[in-house]
């Protein structure tokens, strides 16, 4: 059977497809459209719908919507309630009162306001879908509620047969939160946290006040609490607290107490380091105390988790080190745009197929060799066809070039995991800032290694291994932390890659040949965009970055391209 899931109702906008319970195909509209997230988190802008990531789905696996067996639509219109954001003026503050203003004036009554939101997505979200999709049929669409979504997205996908499964965001339609427990894959549901009550959204306030864009930059705040200490944790563990029954609570806090608010690019002090250790670290004791809820509950070895928090990989390293799961499974693409592979199993398993678990993020857009050599050959760029590429790439690296990494499909989520990727040299410290100078970053936030899977272990520590998807940070063993510095955090961490040569073959021997050269198994990875615009997924994209960014070489499919080849032609 197939069947499409669709993500929509907030941000990060994306499509995924199912057949015969495979996962064929998924990607996010940010990709296509190159706008970053799809769009602004402006709540319930259904109307923004996924619609190329959605063709380029259908047309990946050579169908069309009226092939389709079933719609998903990652959000149940129905479960949404009137009386939160009526009542409590925290809803209406975070991300209700921008929307109402934007559409109805700033008198609109909220209470009216959101029953009009509901009754529209109840009636309209199929139609908006039919006309992205022509030929789709309107009673094919399913809403699949928000967290059930992101819970499929783990427990589905995961590769364990059963597990606990632990979503934390910022809001589905009326909860934040969900528990459950997966057995034969079927959820079973053990608590759930009623809005304004969140975990994410808390984060995404904090975001803010420290200056960043919220819904967006929220990683920037983990990054920064490495430079900060926890001061005001006693403080914050009577305003962030759980209540014993599967839930928390978050009262409504303010964070000018703790620093002054900051406006985008303005410097950031001690106060404010601080106050993002403190909230790091809070976060990271409620999610140890919600897992310890939910494995007396279960008694399963594995957890599994997905929604936005669950991208704080910092967070998920405490809860492995620390908590009582002896596995824990983070789903790569865990925000929401997950929530459209997510809907996708989720409709895959009701209708009895057997779910295969996610082999890889590999799940986007691929070229031929041939499609790529006309892309290069269009744009005038003189190029190479070396007999080894991985030997090339190795030697460019070891000569401290700056390579963009163009390479087979590209990744479903927000990691670059060696598909669309920058690489450098690790052995020099000023290759940190080198990186956030390419990519318009800000100083303090680190870069990621990839390492070989095999020796892994002689590098890092205090961390899950093998580690594909960059969701936990580990320890830099002491004895290498000054061989490769340009990957080491503040706090003697990094959030690295591992790399199976049976996956990756192409991208092991890369590595390789590094070590070969350098004695070092490990080299910088990070996305390959600039600030502000999305991860390349394009050939077109991939030149715009090499010819906009001062990257020495460009690794297209076999093709090289060198930027003195380029300046001399």
């Amino acid at each position: 059977m197939r069947f499409l899931g669709i993500n929509a109702i907030f941000h990060d906008p994306a499509a995924a497809l199912v057949v015969d319970g495979e996962i064929v195909a998924a990607a996010e509209e940010e990709r296509f459209s190159r706008r970053k997230h799809g769009k602004r988190p402006v709540p319930f802008s259904a109307w923004e719908l996924p619609e190329q990531a959605a063709a380029w789905c259908l047309e990946q696996a050579g169908l069309r919507p009226e092939d389709l067996d079933g719609v998903a639509y990652s959000y149940d219109p129905e479960l949404t309630r009137d009386a939160v954001p009526a009542e409590d003026p925290r809803m209406a503050a975070r991300d209700l009162g921008a929307a109402s203003k934007g559409m109805a004036g700033e008198d609109r009554d909220m209470a009216a306001y959101w029953e009009d939101l509901r009754t529209t997505y109840a009636r309209r979200a199929p139609s908006f879908l039919a006309t992205a999709l022509p030929g789709l049929d309107t009673a094919q669409v399913k809403f699949v509620p928000h967290h059930i979504a992101h819970a499929a997205s783990a427990g589905l996908a995961a590769p364990y047969r059963d597990s606990a499964v632990l979503v934390c965001d910022g809001r589905g339609e009326a909860v934040s939160h969900l528990a459950g427990h997966y057995r034969d894959g079927e959820l079973t549901v053990l608590a759930t946290q009623e809005l304004p009550h969140s975990l994410g959204l808390m984060y995404e306030e904090v975001t803010e006040h420290l200056g960043f864009l919220r819904s967006s930059d929220e990683y920037k705040v983990m990054a920064l609490a490495s430079y900060g200490e926890p001061r005001h944790l006693g403080e914050l563990r009577e305003l962030i607290r759980t209540t014993g029954d599967g839930g928390f609570r978050v009262e409504p806090i303010d964070w000018r107490g703790y620093a002054k608010p900051l406006r985008r690019g303005e410097a950031w002090t001690a106060d404010h380091a601080d106050l993002a250790a403190s909230v790091q670290r809070r976060l990271e004791e409620v999610l140890l105390e919600l897992a310890g809820w939910l494995h007396e509950r279960t008694r399963e070895r594995c957890l599994t988790m997905a929604g936005g928090v669950a991208l704080n990989c910092v967070a998920n390293t405490r809860l492995l080190a620390e908590g009582p799961f002896d596995g824990i499974w983070v789903q790569p693409a865990a925000g929401d745009a997950g929530t459209a592979l997510g809907g996708a199993l989720h409709l895959a398993r009701a209708h009895g197929d057997t779910v295969a678990p996610m082999s890889g993020a590999d799940l986007g857009r691929s070229w031929t060799d041939a499609e790529l050599a006309a892309w290069l050959t269009t744009a005038r760029v003189p190029y190479t066809r070396p007999a080894d590429l991985a030997d090339a790439v190795a030697a460019e690296l070891a000569a401290d070039r700056i390579v963009a990494w163009f390479q087979g499909r590209s990744e479903y989520g927000p990691r670059a995991l060696g598909r669309r990727s920058l690489l450098a040299h690790p052995g020099h410290a000023a290759n940190t800032d080198r990186l956030n100078a390419v990519k318009g970053r800000e100083r303090f936030r680190p870069i990621a290694p990839m390492v070989l899977a095999g020796r892994a272990h002689e590098v890092f520590t205090h961390g899950p291994l093998p580690s594909p998807y960059m969701t936990f940070v580990h320890d830099v063993r002491a004895e290498w932390r000054d061989r490769i510095p340009a990957v080491v955090h503040v706090d003697g961490t990094a959030r690295a890659q591992t790399v199976d040569p049976v996956r990756e073959p192409l991208l092991a021997r890369m590595l390789e040949a590094f070590a070969a050269r350098t004695g070092l198994p490990v080299v910088v990875n990070t996305s390959l965009n600039t600030a502000g615009r999305p991860m390349v997924d394009d050939p077109r994209d991939a030149l715009e970055c090499f010819g906009s960014a001062p990257v020495d070489v460009l690794a297209i499919g076999p093709y090289l391209v060198r930027r003195q080849e380029v300046r001399a032609s």
